[in-house]
């Protein structure tokens, strides 16, 4: 399954999160909205049926969409987020 972190440059959580998966091994592929942000925004929230305000980093992890940053955090603390790592 694949590993896809959609971020733009200027938003610190997108950085938090590329340093956690860089860190933790994780093989990702970095899809930067910044050129077409709004429109992107709006695709990925029908895509993934997201409500609401769509923030970013948006983290798809062995294909299941995971959310945001904190998202992230709170499901690795609780031992709930397995990832495909490097080999």
């Amino acid at each position: 399954m694949k590993n896809i972190i959609y971020t733009v440059d200027y938003c610190p959580y997108c950085k938090a999160a590329l340093k956690f998966l860089k860190e933790h091994n994780v093989n990702f592929e970095q899809v930067r909205i910044d050129d077409d942000e709004e429109n992107m925004r709006r695709q990925l929230g029908e895509k993934y049926r997201i409500e609401g305000t769509v923030t970013v980093p948006q983290i798809i992890l062995n294909g299941e969409h995971i959310g945001g940053y904190t998202d992230m955090i709170r499901r690795y603390e609780k031992g709930d987020l397995k990832v495909e790592q490097k080999d």
